[in-house]
């Protein structure tokens, strides 16, 4: 075979293979299936939800100030002299009742000072009745000279006998006087109370007016709270909001001794300054014997208080992040319809947000946060709704 045949045949082949290929080509492609493009779903946004319940809600307030005593006073003497007794109680912390006898200063002067005005007081009543009887004699002998016609004031003695009154007057003043300087020689409890600051002993003279010491009473004490002006709208303050009868009542705790314990109180009144700076109100509240309780509500403790303000019939309560923009919700409609709808926002706290008015028993409100949301959006709800209940209470 030459080689020109040998070529030819060659030529021959490639082509014939070239041919059953493309022919195999044409046939598989004209078999295989036509592939169709779907586009991908996009996942719905995952949100947890709360169902929410309606109640009746009673709002607290809450605050802190120092216990004050309700009155407080400084023990100083109206009479001058030495001491020359003095009371166990009046000690530093001491205790004592209304009346209890303080403090004695010497009485001998003023003792004396009574006796002598008695004998004033004797003296000017003999000079009275004897100035008396000689007006009367004076009045008897005018009548037998000239019958019913009346005296005149000289002959009648009447300048001697008033002069007599007066100095009998004078002297009786001055009795009543030396008694009663004689009284504050004893110095007794205004009330029942307690001894915070001692300045005088025994043996020592004191002035009048000199500070002896200083008491306090136990009857009832006093806490100042400070209050942001809109938070009265919560509760009564006698004289302040509108409203009569008694303050809000309350709840006093302070730690003493290492154990927590409560007191009750109540609102007795405001301040009645605003603080232009923090716009503030104090509040003055009063617990009643304070000092019944062992260990006690001692003057000078920290105080929580806890005020019981207003009921909201129908409130709900949420959580905080729940609230979007100061006013709005996300409230589920349907099965996965994300509306946005404002609300009435009553209060807002670390407890929670307290929805007045726009949410309905049943409704499910979005916890989640979202990036993108918008009103209307299709979500889809994480697992069971959980469903809240509102407390009995919302405190600060």
């Amino acid at each position: 075979m030459t080689i020109k045949k040998q070529r030819l045949i060659q030529a021959l082949l490639t082509f014939f293979i070239l041919a059953a290929g493309i022919a195999i080509f044409s046939i598989l492609k004209k078999s295989r299936p036509n592939i169709e493009f779907e586009k991908p779903e996009i996942p719905l946004p995952i949100v947890h939800t709360i169902e929410v319940d309606t109640l009746s809600q009673e709002i607290s307030l809450s605050g802190y100030g120092t216990v004050n005593p309700i009155h407080e006073i400084s023990l100083a003497p109206q009479v001058g002299g030495k001491i020359i007794e003095i009371s166990h109680s009046l000690v530093n912390g001491g205790a004592f009742k209304k009346d209890h006898v303080l403090l004695q200063i010497d009485p001998q002067d003023y003792e004396i000072a009574v006796t002598l005005a008695e004998a004033n007081i004797k003296d000017a009543e003999n000079n009275f009745a004897l100035a008396k009887q000689e007006a009367e004699a004076a009045r008897d002998e005018w009548r037998q000279l000239h019958g019913k016609t009346p005296p005149p004031p000289l002959v009648a003695k009447q300048p001697q006998l008033a002069a007599a009154q007066s100095k009998l007057d004078a002297a009786e003043a001055e009795l009543r006087k030396a008694q009663l300087q004689l009284e504050r020689t004893t110095l007794k409890a205004p009330f029942d109370g307690r001894v915070s600051e001692k300045l005088a002993d025994l043996g020592q003279y004191v002035s009048v007016g000199q500070k002896l010491a200083t008491l306090f009473a136990t009857n009832a004490v006093e806490i100042v709270v400070p209050m942001a002006f809109e938070d009265l709208a919560w509760f009564h303050v006698p004289g302040f909001t509108n409203g009569n009868g008694p303050g809000a009542t309350a709840d006093v705790q302070a730690q003493v001794a290492g154990q927590v314990k409560k007191w009750r109180g109540r609102v007795v009144r405001a301040q009645g300054v605003l603080d232009e700076q923090t716009r503030m109100v104090n509040i003055v509240l009063r617990v009643d014997e304070p000092y019944v309780t062992r260990p006690p509500l001692a003057v000078g403790l920290f105080a929580e208080v806890t005020i019981k303000g207003n009921t909201l019939p129908e409130a709900v309560l949420i959580p905080r992040p729940a609230v979007r923009d100061g006013n709005r919700v996300w409230v589920i409609e349907g099965e996965d319809r994300l509306i946005f709808r404002n609300v009435e926002v009553a209060r807002m706290n670390t407890g929670g947000a307290l929805i007045g008015n726009g949410l309905s028993k049943g409704e499910h409100v979005v916890t989640s946060s979202l990036k993108g949301v918008s009103d209307g959006m299709r979500v889809k709800i994480a697992g069971q709704q959980e469903k809240t209940i509102a407390k009995s209470t919302i405190k600060d």
